[in-house]
């Protein structure tokens, strides 16, 4: 009986690591997770560059083509687009399934998804900069 005990208690013991390290698997997103994150952060972003692009262009207009204000403009214009094109570029690259339900990447969607998470780093860096930038001319916080 004791033998019995001991492995019952060694089982539970067994099966309440293995529960834990699924659950912290669980908690850790997954590549994908991690790049629809950035993109979904910096999204809403998205109309603040078009308000911004909106005050700035009479400035721009009235100011030339070499002041800050037009230079911020064709940032926040160059935001706009980076995003545009990485949305449209991960769309043809990955489906719903691969995006939305973590189906297993081929070994080349694997890469194609290391290079489109650099990518959106990029596109996340371009948007705050941008809007930064704008609002310092602005004058806005």
């Amino acid at each position: 009986m004791l033998f019995n005990k001991n492995y019952f208690s060694l089982l539970l013991v067994l099966i309440s690591f293995g529960s834990c390290k699924e659950e912290k698997k669980a908690d850790v997103p997954t590549q994908m997770e991690q790049v629809m994150a950035i993109h979904d952060e910096v999204m809403p972003k998205m109309g603040t560059l078009g308000k911004l692009a909106g005050k700035l262009k009479p400035m721009a207009d009235s100011l030339g083509p070499e002041s800050p204000q037009a230079k911020a403009l064709n940032n926040l214009q160059e935001a706009n687009k980076v995003m545009m094109d990485w949305m449209q570029g991960f769309g043809n690259r990955f489906d719903s399934e691969e995006i939305l339900e973590g189906k297993t990447l081929s070994e080349e969607k694997q890469k194609w998804l290391d290079e489109e998470e650099e990518k959106v780093k990029e596109v996340k860096n371009k948007i705050n900069s941008s809007i930064a930038k704008a609002k310092s001319l602005l004058g806005k916080k």
